[in-house]
């Protein structure tokens, strides 16, 4: 698997990368680097460990509650719960560590852990690294020090944990949903009984589809990832809105009562606007990264809002609103954080204050989604060539420059190299969707001819 810890925790086809036996690891490790950083220091350490409904999740949950009990960590274990919630319980009963089993949106397939320090914020780099060459050292033949007797760990199920999140949710909602129809896909995934919970208690008409979880239909055709089903349910039941989750709900993406997909950047935007009238938006700035559609940036500069661009990933959007104290930031893909009531992107919440604003203003989403314009994206993934030159080659940078300029104000173009794959990504907006593929298309033979 190379590096274990990647942008989201530890991740891989549970069963084949992500075992029992590692996760068995890695909770002892990471019991006994928090240990040795004073972070259980003068008291019981304690950890609130959830999961989604992955047939996977069962085994490894076993493992992970096993691992941290040996090393003397009592387990308050939730269960089937969103990511989020596992993070704002970590917060909200004083625990020293969090860990979420989950593969977010992947397939069923796949399985990962995720840490949470206390708080519920996620593990700085400098603790993954550390956590990761402890579990080296002990797997190669390093005794770990096991605590004896009463020094063991004690293991309770902590039924009540997603009662009080739906709590917490409702109590940051600016005001009822009464009169709305919502359908919510729910992705047969960890939100599947809290989300529609949150959403009936607030007063809204709620119609639930993807919200069986065998084990094995996680995100299958459905969810954040899928929006047909959802799009039919809409148009079917004549409903306001949709909102869809992914596996372990922490994004949410939306359709308005026609059926049309409401992104992102979209309902950032919404959001924006939302939190400006209130005035929560600290600075009238939103942190987003630079995958964001042109036409949020031109929206935002529209309305008198600053727009901060990050790397693509919404661990570097949260680390940019805790270091700067900023209150609302996101991704296309649906990660939306608000700081004062998370610390993590959450999907339930993320929809729960976009229906508020559709039922406080009275307007249809269409309507408030209108506040930015999408431009027409195209993104090429070109292979197999060297990607640590993207940077540096002059071909490149000629290729880049020239079509900018003819682009305009309209357009733009974005080169990355790939953090996982031997692949550049060439993304072109425009005004003309024709124009952005013509001018990717050129792109893409540029990135083949200069770093094949």
């Amino acid at each position: 698997m190379g590096r274990l810890f990647g942008t989201d925790g530890v991740r891989g086809v549970a069963n084949a990368d992500l075992t029992a036996e590692l996760a068995l690891g890695l909770s002892v490790a990471a019991a006994h680097v928090l240990a040795e950083a004073g972070t259980f220091e003068g008291h019981r350490p304690t950890a609130v460990v959830g999961r989604d409904p992955r047939a996977s999740g069962e085994f490894l949950e076993a493992a992970v509650v096993a691992g941290l009990a040996s090393a003397g960590v009592d387990v308050l274990r939730v269960g089937v719960l969103p990511t989020p919630a596992v993070a704002y319980l970590t917060g909200f009963l004083g625990a020293d560590l969090g860990v979420m089993l989950s593969a977010s949106h992947n397939a069923m397939p796949d399985n990962g852990i995720k840490f949470f320090a206390r708080g519920g914020h996620k593990l700085p780099d400098d603790l993954e690294d550390r956590i990761e060459a402890v579990y080296e050292e002990h797997r190669r033949g390093e005794p770990w020090d096991r605590p004896t007797g009463a020094g063991v760990g004690r293991v309770t199920d902590y039924a009540q944990g997603g009662d009080e999140y739906v709590a917490h949710l409702l109590s940051v909602l600016p005001n009822r949903l009464d009169g709305l129809k919502v359908v919510l896909d729910e992705a047969h995934g960890a939100a599947s009984r809290v989300s529609p919970a949150a959403f009936e208690q607030a007063g809204a008409e709620v119609v639930t589809i993807g919200a069986r979880p065998d084990g094995l239909n996680i995100n299958d055709g459905c969810g954040s990832t899928h929006l047909d089903m959802l799009r039919a349910a809409v148009l079917e039941h004549g409903a306001d809105l949709g909102i869809a989750h992914d596996g372990d709900a922490d994004r949410c993406l939306a359709v308005d009562h026609t059926g049309a997909e409401v992104d992102g950047d979209q309902i950032l935007a919404v959001l924006a606007l939302a939190m400006r009238e209130a005035g929560t938006l600290r600075g009238d700035t939103v942190v987003a990264t630079v995958m964001s559609n042109l036409g949020f940036k031109l929206a935002m500069e529209r309305e008198g809002l600053r727009l901060v661009q990050t790397a693509v990933g919404d661990r570097y959007v949260l680390e940019e609103m805790k270091d700067k104290g900023y209150a609302l930031g996101g991704e296309q893909s649906g990660h939306v954080i608000v700081l004062d009531h998370a610390t993590t992107g959450d999907g339930t919440l993320t929809g729960l204050l976009l229906a508020a604003r559709v039922a406080a203003t009275g307007r249809r989403l269409a309507d408030l989604a209108g506040a930015m314009e999408r431009l027409p994206q195209v993104l090429i993934n070109v292979k197999d060539v060297d990607k640590s030159r993207v940077k540096t080659s002059p071909e490149l940078a000629t290729a880049v420059a020239e079509a900018e300029r003819g682009l305009g104000a309209t357009g733009r173009v974005l080169l990355r190299p790939s953090g996982t794959e031997p692949l550049v990504r060439v993304m072109v907006e425009a005004a003309d969707l024709e124009q952005a593929r013509a001018v990717a298309g050129q792109l893409a033979d540029v990135v083949k001819a200069a770093l094949g």
